[in-house]
């Protein structure tokens, strides 16, 4: 029997609540504790993205992705904050004109007095980060990072690798992941031997097929990511040593979205322990671009 994933929009609804009330400008420096920009790479851009840090913040919303279904979502909630993992505005613009969707989503954030704040590669990066969390969620032991952060704790930077407990097969590994992942169109894709034994684990939340090199030299079993394109995921499997690494590609949305629970749940045990007041909630819209799926047979 395969395992049933998790449903994003059939999250629970309680809210982590935090004292009194904060200013943005005070959450930001809560967010820099957990997230320093230090540790975004070059090309990112995160931050504040609209928003005055004098205002006051009683609700906040985590997403993934800065949708207007999302935005929407926060405002209906009277969340005078969203944090998102993607950035809305990662590419230079010359207009935030209404007649662009992110245009739009500029308009609604300022017109509803909606704060936006994105944490995206530091997120990754970080202690408790996306791929912290994922490989807490496959049991992971040993962790290490897969690209030591330049700016950062030996503990922190891009992807993880570490062992599991106890040997599985790459079918039982990867219905692990399928089981642990939210419920989305594209499933999970698998390339290598279903019965070949796995043990030594690396990953990267989000698109990692960049990590290749890294991926060799951690002399990992299998290599756990998203977004893998077509030609880095065939060169990968000719130049594969003894078979391995076996890859396996998931959801970019789903890679991620294991990581908002745990960053809600970080973020309000600072503010609760500076005595603020804050509800917290994790968005439920599932912002995964995928509809369905047609497989053989």
């Amino acid at each position: 029997m395969e395992p049933e994933n998790t449903d994003v929009s059939a999250q629970p609804d309680e809210a982590i609540s935090a004292g009194d009330a904060a200013t943005l400008g005070m959450i930001l420096l809560a967010v820099e504790e957990l997230w320093p920009e230090s540790l975004a790479e070059d090309w990112d851009e995160v931050g504040l993205v609209a928003g005055h840090p004098s205002a006051e913040v009683s609700r906040i919303l985590f997403a993934v992705d800065p949708t207007l279904e999302v935005i929407e979502e926060a405002v209906d909630w009277g969340a005078e904050l969203l944090i998102t993992h993607h950035p809305l505005l990662l590419k230079g613009v010359t207009s935030v004109a209404a007649n662009t969707p992110k245009g739009k989503a500029v308009h609604r954030l300022i017109e509803s007095g909606t704060a936006l704040l994105t944490v995206h590669t530091n997120g990754d990066s970080a202690v408790g980060g996306v791929s912290d969390v994922l490989a807490d969620a496959l049991g992971l032991q040993d962790v290490v990072p897969l690209t030591p952060a330049a700016n950062g704790l030996p503990e922190e930077g891009i992807g993880r690798v570490g062992d599991l407990a106890d040997v599985q097969t790459l079918g039982e590994f990867a219905a692990r992941v399928f089981g642990i992942l939210p419920s989305v169109a594209g499933g999970v894709r698998v390339s290598g031997d279903r019965d070949g034994l796995v043990r030594r684990v690396a990953l990267c939340g989000g698109a990692g097929d960049s990590l290749f090199n890294e991926v060799r030299a951690s002399n990992a079993d299998v290599y756990l990511t998203a977004d893998l394109r077509h030609h880095p995921a065939s060169e990968a499997r000719e130049a594969a040593v003894n078979d391995r690494p076996y890859l396996i590609d998931v959801s970019h949305f789903a890679s991620e979205w294991l990581w908002l629970p745990a960053a809600a749940e970080a973020l309000g045990n600072v503010l609760t322990d500076q005595g603020h007041e804050i509800e917290i909630r994790v968005s439920t819209t599932n912002s995964d671009p995928w509809d369905f799926i047609l497989t053989p047979g």
